[in-house]
């Protein structure tokens, strides 16, 4: 083997976590801060919540919602989504020529 090419090991590291938890391991670094370990971590927890510390969740609920436009619409619901607005409009329409003509007084 070469000698000193190989970095410090400090078999007692100290690795601390954003919950507070500490805990010993062997490492070449003598301190290590994680942001989540076994103990706050959903899995390990049981608890039913999403670790996001980077805003992926609410990246992917904006693309979602961005794609759920006409523009990404398969050809059948694009045609049934105009003829409910041609509905919607024919309801709006006077029906006759005397209803036409009482909204034309009012």
């Amino acid at each position: 083997m070469k000698a000193n090419i190989h970095p410090v090991w400090y078999p007692d590291a100290q690795v601390s976590c954003a919950c507070g938890n500490q805990y010993t391991v062997g490492s070449t670094k003598q301190k290590i801060s994680v942001d989540i370990c076994s103990k706050c971590h959903p899995f390990f927890t049981g608890e039913m919540r999403f670790v996001d510390t980077m805003g992926r969740v609410e990246k992917f609920s904006q693309k979602m919602t961005a794609a759920s436009g006409t523009k990404y619409m398969s050809k059948k619901a694009k045609v049934a989504l105009k003829v409910k607005l041609d509905a919607e409009e024919e309801a709006k329409r006077p029906k006759s020529l005397k209803e036409m003509l009482d909204k034309v007084k009012n």
